[in-house]
């Protein structure tokens, strides 16, 4: 039993409890489980099925003493996940959309000026090069690229933002057992 003593031992440590806390817990636990032998009861009648995870038993009990912060629930574990991808599939969206409008150019505007004076002249004279009435002036452009430009940046920044969440929620999940 004293290798599942070592093993809590070595949680507590990366868990970054005390040495003085963790020599204290330690000896605490070896105590228990010699105190547990002594009168005829095995170790996982004493634990339970802590006795196959000392890590998980280590942290919760460190956490109980409120030495470290308490794991977060599984309640919690299971929604996380959903939000995460639900958050990085938008952002995925809204970068395709803002590629593929700036790509296209839709929608195209055209803006027409018109002029319609009374020129100067009611006849040209002949062999002048000069408008002989009214003119006009055609511009085409996309009124949306600035809004796209914009949609684009926002969906590159939320893909980031959503890839450093992946990576803090993987470090972040409480250890598993093995079976």
């Amino acid at each position: 039993m004293s290798d599942f003593v070592e093993q809590c031992r070595s949680e507590w440590r990366r868990l970054g409890v005390a040495d003085p806390l963790a020599e204290e817990m330690a000896a605490d636990l070896a105590s228990d489980l010699r105190e547990a032998e002594a009168e005829g009861v095995s170790a996982e009648e004493y634990l339970g099925s802590s006795v196959f995870d000392p890590r998980s038993f280590a942290a919760s009990w460190a956490a109980e003493r409120g030495i470290v912060p308490s794991p977060p629930s599984r309640g919690n574990a299971r929604f996380r996940p959903l939000v995460l991808v639900a958050f990085t599939a938008l952002a995925a969206i809204a970068l395709i959309v803002a590629a593929l409008l700036l790509l296209t150019g839709q929608p195209r505007v055209s803006v027409v000026a018109s002029r319609t004076t009374r020129p100067l002249f009611p006849t040209p004279p002949p062999g002048s090069f000069g408008p002989s009435g009214p003119s006009r002036v055609v511009l085409h452009t996309s009124a949306s690229a600035p809004i796209e430009w914009i949609l684009l940046l926002f969906a590159i920044v939320a893909l980031g933002f959503a890839a450093w969440l992946w990576s803090r929620w993987g470090r972040s999940r409480p250890p598993t057992a093995t079976a």
